[in-house]
């Protein structure tokens, strides 16, 4: 994985290559996944409230233990999805919530239950959504300067294991998904 490069006050930039998918049986996607190298990380309460934006999204993300504000672009690849983002922790979750649901009016709030599960720099959440149902999401983070398309036969090796063919993949965030 390449070096992270910091932007203006602190952000950090990032890329990844991400697919994500419903999920029937999470026991079962949990079990393939161990089986193919995965590793638990931990369960995830995430609240995230999405804002209008000229460019990309804009959520901030509140969990137990801290939030962050993340700005995210995605461009399609083939069923995968190629994210540039930036990301800064956040101190006052509710203040900041405030002042941009004031000054850019919040579209969404997204409420979830995450299982994270990670092998080497991929991350497979196994997530589910309320009022929306249960998915799974890899993300294969790559640096700045890596070319996060390197990563698409990973995915792809990740998505057969899991038994998740190409054509099912989603190629739009959550809260897309609840506009639909």
């Amino acid at each position: 994985m390449g070096r992270v490069r910091r932007g203006q006050w602190g952000a950090m930039a990032m890329r990844n290559l991400e697919a994500k998918f419903r999920v029937g049986d999470f026991a079962a996607a949990r079990r393939a996944a161990e089986a193919i190298g995965f590793g638990w990380c931990g369960e995830l309460i995430q609240r995230d409230t999405f804002f209008k934006a000229a460019r990309g999204l804009l959520k901030l993300r509140e969990e137990p233990g801290g939030a962050a504000l993340i700005n995210y672009r995605r461009a399609p690849r083939g069923g995968l999805e190629l994210s540039d983002y930036s990301i800064a922790p956040i101190a006052e979750p509710d203040a900041i919530r405030a002042i941009l649901e004031a000054a850019l009016g919040a579209i969404a709030e997204v409420r979830k239950s995450r299982t994270l599960l990670t092998r080497r720099n991929v991350r497979l959440h196994l997530d589910r959504v309320a009022g929306l149902g249960d998915f799974g999401e890899i993300e294969a983070v790559a640096g700045p300067d890596d070319d996060a398309g390197a990563y698409r036969g990973e995915v792809e090796e990740i998505l057969a294991a899991l038994g998740v063919p190409g054509d099912q993949l989603i190629g739009v965030s959550y809260f897309e998904l609840m506009r639909r």
